[in-house]
C-alpha cells in the first residue's frame, strides 16, 4: 500500500509539471513571459533571502544560548568562549551577507 502511495504521487507530480512544461506563449509574443519571470525572479530571491536570514538569526540565537551556557558552567573560560562567540556570529552574518550578494547579482 506505501509503495502505491509513492507511485500515486510521483505520476501526479510530473503529470503536474508537464502541464508548465507544454504550455505555449501568448498572443503578446513572450513579451509577457518576461515580465512572469521577472516576477518569479523576484519572488524566489525575497523567500530564498529571508529563509537564509530566519535560519541564520536561529543560528545566531543558539550561539549565543550555548556560549552563555559555557561561560556559566566554567567562568574561568568565559573570556576564551566569548572569543570563540564573536567569532562564530561573524561567520555567521558574513553567509548572510553572501546570500544577499547572491540575491543582488541574480536580480
Amino acid at each position: 500500500m506505501n509503495k502505491m502511495k509513492y507511485f500515486v504521487f510521483a505520476t501526479l507530480a510530473i503529470a503536474l509539471t508537464a502541464v508548465a512544461a507544454m504550455a505555449q506563449p501568448g498572443a503578446a509574443g513572450g513579451a509577457d513571459n518576461e515580465s512572469s519571470v521577472s516576477a518569479a525572479k523576484a519572488l524566489a530571491a525575497g523567500l530564498g533571502f529571508g529563509l537564509a536570514a530566519g535560519l541564520a538569526a536561529i543560528g545566531q540565537g543558539l550561539v549565543g544560548s550555548r556560549a552563555a551556557e559555557g561561560a556559566a558552567r566554567n567562568p574561568g573560560a568565559a573570556g576564551q568562549v566569548q572569543t570563540l562567540m564573536i567569532i562564530a556570529l561573524a561567520l555567521i552574518e558574513s553567509l548572510v551577507l553572501f546570500a544577499l550578494l547572491i540575491v543582488f547579482v541574480k536580480l
